[in-house]
Order: structure tokens, then C-alpha cells, then sequence
């Protein structure tokens, strides 16, 4: 096990000694914990070092318009939106 120092803000260390009293557990138990968590929501899987790819487009809801409709309406100026909500004018 390795021995490591770490600095918290006042009020974070505060509340982390509520936690551990609360627990019955060492500021060093929740900070391993703490550590423990976070790594595996965040870390990769080990080999899974892939290219990062954008998720795919999907189907967000929209009604009463096709693809090309939601396009030519999100590639319209300014000027043209007024012009439409105004009728053509």
C-alpha cells in the first residue's frame, strides 16, 4: 500500500469527518472508497483503448416533421424565421 498526503478545503474536510463519523470508518477508508468509485465509473476497461467515436444520430422525438424539414428549418437565417412568422411579407 502506498502512503499519500492530500489537501482538501476547510469545509470538505469538515464534511468528510461527518461521513466517517457517521460510518465508523477513517478519513483514509473514504477517501480509498472515494478513489474506488470514481475509477470505476470512469476508467476504461483494460484493453478497451479504442478511438473515441461520436454516438450515433437518433430519432429525438420530433413530430409532423421529416429529416429534410427539421434541416431546412435548423439551416434558416434569422432573417428568413422572421420573414416566415410574418407570412412571407
Amino acid at each position: 500500500m502506498i502512503r499519500t498526503q492530500i489537501q482538501l478545503p476547510d469545509d470538505v474536510f469538515a464534511r468528510a469527518k461527518k461521513v466517517c463519523v457517521a460510518r465508523e470508518i477513517s478519513l483514509a477508508e473514504l477517501a480509498r472508497r472515494g478513489i474506488e468509485y470514481i475509477l470505476s465509473v470512469y476508467a476504461p476497461e483494460p484493453g478497451a483503448h479504442q478511438e473515441w467515436r461520436p454516438p450515433k444520430p437518433r430519432d429525438l422525438g420530433w413530430r409532423g416533421l421529416s429529416h429534410a424539414e427539421i434541416k431546412e428549418q435548423a439551416q434558416m437565417t434569422s432573417a428568413e424565421v422572421h420573414l416566415t412568422r410574418r407570412g412571407g411579407s
